[in-house]
């Protein structure tokens, strides 16, 4: 009876039109943020305007942009239970995804090349033992997941030749109240699976690190560049970006001492520049987006209240803050270029 179910979900999903992005007016970026007392999701153009607006039921954290369909997957903050398909052209959700008895959405996804397959980082609820979660798209059925072969797995990108990072953040929560429970034995690590979900690689940090959990992911190159909230002694400072080729030791980029404080041990939300020559970092907490060369280098530190998202669009890179603020950002620093009535959350979105 499931797979008829199916079927048929398929064959309702294929009935329906096929929009492209263009459709809707080529969104740049996706930003989900709260309206007053309501929680939304914008599609925003790349001089920071909104194109759409979609409700939301709670808090969104991150999305996923389907790579041709004009479809956004919103995941709830983690720890979260839903997953909301929307179409962006109606503004209104398709389907509702629900984790398995016992998991939790854990706030990132990400589709395959072709569309055809949705993947979505989760955990176990009790014990945080991570999972990857995999949906077809035509009726966005669960036909199975993936072990992701680590705790609390937070991001997850996929590289040009299909091959999957994840960013397991070696936390263990308590699945109500997010509660850390394992701080003085978390082991974060860098995991590479290959398109069909075998494990090909992994990396840990060395063990003075082993409490920088690594939480955001950006496609860097041949690999990734990830960014690192530091659960250790605050007084301690510790690099919060590194960079990882598979197959080599990963490289921690600290910046000099005074700016590495600057970020208070936490760094939200990461992203390179198309051109892989800059590398940005947002800290909410402490205000302040730190600007990189592509090898790693401190270039900048920019303060900015509450900064949130960050994102690659066209040459340079956009930056969302709490305050309903968009900016361009690079070596010449902030540039204004809108602002809008929504509370930005924390993530910036790029459609590529």
């Amino acid at each position: 009876m499931a797979t008829r179910r199916a079927f048929l979900a398929g064959l309702a999903a294929a009935s329906l039109p096929r929009v492209s992005w263009a459709e809707v007016g080529s969104p740049a970026c996706l930003a989900a943020g709260k309206l007053g007392d309501a929680f939304v999701l914008h599609g925003l153009s790349a001089a920071g305007e909104s194109l759409f607006e979609i409700s939301l039921p709670a808090r969104g954290h991150a999305a996923a942009a389907h790579p041709s369909q004009a479809l956004a997957v919103a995941f709830a903050r983690r720890p979260g239970t839903f997953a909301l398909v929307l179409d962006c052209l109606t503004a209104t959700t398709r389907h509702r995804l629900t984790p398995p008895e016992g998991r939790q959405f854990n706030g990132h996804g990400a589709f395959s090349a072709d569309g055809a397959l949705l993947m979505t980082s989760e955990v176990v609820a009790e014990g945080s033992a991570g999972r990857i979660g995999l949906w077809e798209t035509a009726g966005f059925t669960r036909i199975g997941e993936w072990d992701s072969h680590g705790i609390g797995p937070h991001d997850i990108k996929r590289l040009a030749d299909g091959r999957i990072v994840v960013a397991n953040g070696g936390t263990q929560t308590d699945p109500g109240d997010r509660t850390k429970l394992n701080t003085a034995t978390m082991r974060p690590n860098l995991t590479l699976l290959s398109a069909e979900g075998a494990l090909l690689d992994q990396v840990e940090l060395a063990a003075e690190l082993h409490q920088n959990s690594i939480r955001h992911l950006a496609l860097h190159r041949e690999g990734v560049a990830f960014a690192m909230q530091w659960e250790g002694d605050p007084a301690e400072t510790v690099a919060q970006l590194g960079l990882w080729l598979p197959g080599q030791t990963p490289q921690l980029c600290p910046p000099p001492e005074t700016e590495a404080f600057a970020m208070k041990g936490y760094a939200g939300s990461i992203a390179v520049s198309r051109a892989g020559d800059l590398i940005a970092l947002t800290s909410a907490p402490a205000g302040v987006v730190i600007l990189f060369d592509g090898a790693g280098q401190w270039l900048a530190t920019d303060q900015r209240p509450d900064a949130s998202g960050v994102a690659a669009v066209g040459e340079g890179l956009r930056l969302t803050d709490g305050q309903g603020g968009v900016w361009s950002y690079g070596p010449k620093g902030l540039a204004p270029l809108s602002r809008n009535a929504t509370a930005w959350d924390n993530h910036l979105i790029a459609l590529t």
